[in-house]
């Protein structure tokens, strides 16, 4: 039997399993993705203020756009997964970042959750009007380029970023509403 799976707001009743996600992406020494996941988190309550506000686009730094995160959660209390929807892109998203970035709980990996955040994620990202979106990864992240062109994703570009060490690849998706969320 397969768990009920909902992308959902972040919210209170999740805060050991978030704080277990972020801390298995640092003990398995990798890159926190999406980026939100680097936000301090100790007073939880603030965290969750602060991810509204993003969402609203109030207090963002310089270059940001107003951003929405969701937590896929399996049986209505595990966080197994990270989504940032960025409402809007800048120079800097269209060379990376993309209107979306998401991460699977190190644990959690090799069972499609890739495939199911990121649908799940298109369909939050239609009900704020993007009808086109840009997904980009590493051209080595085998796992994720297979999530997004599941999901729709056509190749549009790559190229090599030195500040990242890598290629990027650029992956354009018609966001229509056959999306089920």
């Amino acid at each position: 039997m397969t768990q009920p799976l909902d992308l959902l707001a972040p919210r209170a009743a999740f805060r050991d399993s978030y704080r277990s996600l972020v801390a298995e992406f640092v003990a398995a020494g990798e890159k926190l993705v999406p980026f939100t996941l680097a936000f301090d988190h100790q007073d939880f309550g603030a965290f969750l203020d602060r991810l509204d506000a993003c969402s609203r686009g109030i207090g963002l730094p310089g270059g940001f756009v107003p951003h929405s995160t969701f937590w896929l959660v399996a049986d209505e209390n595990e966080v197994l997964g990270v989504s940032n929807i960025r409402h809007s892109l800048t120079p800097a998203l269209r060379r990376e970042g993309g209107n979306i970035g998401y991460g699977i709980r190190p644990s959690a990996r090799g069972r499609g959750l890739g495939v199911t955040i990121l649908r799940q994620s298109l369909a939050r990202a239609h009900e704020i009007g993007l009808t086109q979106v840009l997904v980009t990864c590493g051209k080595q992240n085998y796992a994720s380029a297979k999530s997004i062109t599941r999901n729709g994703g056509i190749l549009d570009s790559e190229e090599y970023l030195p500040d990242r060490g890598e290629i990027v690849q650029r992956y354009w998706i018609a966001n229509g509403s056959n999306h089920s969320a």
